[in-house]
């Protein structure tokens, strides 16, 4: 880790610190850097928003791509001030990073309430054995979209 890994890591700290003064969220933040340049940072602005999705990680990756004028952040690392939940864990593992340095784990944010194990013990289970139940419904009509997109030539692959 570099000095720069520091100063990248304060910042996502620093957001995070900003997000609970103006209450927008939870306590956590975000940057994406790329070429040692902030190209995306976000705080968390779950209840600020009414998003559910809108997680420190997700703001940034969203800002960064937008920057980028790409879906994929090749080249880039993700400086966050927790360990990623499991959504924005596959939200990182989509857009691609290289890399992702995080300062608290996912048992101290548990320490105050943000506690995800739920979520990954839910995720090893059968969908039988799931409290979210999920009902396949409709799969033929699904699956004629799916040939839709097999057979479309100019598709923009990802």
């Amino acid at each position: 880790m570099t000095e720069k890994d520091r100063e990248f890591m304060r910042r996502a700290i620093s957001l995070a610190q900003n997000g609970i003064d103006r209450n927008a969220g939870g306590p956590f933040g975000a940057v994406v850097v790329k070429d040692a340049e902030i190209v995306g940072e976000g705080f968390n602005q779950v209840t600020s928003t009414n998003d559910p999705t809108a997680h420190a990680e997700i703001v940034a990756i969203r800002a960064a791509c937008q920057n980028l004028n790409n879906f994929q952040l090749d080249g880039c690392v993700l400086y966050t001030s927790c360990e990623p939940c499991p959504m924005c864990l596959g939200a990182i593992y989509w857009a691609r990073p290289e890399r992702v340095f995080y300062a608290c784990t996912r048992e101290d944010a548990a320490n105050i309430g943000f506690d995800d194990q739920f979520i990954y013990e839910e995720i090893e289970k059968n969908f039988e054995h799931r409290q979210m139940k999920l009902v396949n419904l409709l799969r033929d009509e699904g699956l004629t979209i799916f040939e839709n997109w097999a057979d479309k030539a100019d598709k923009t692959k990802y």
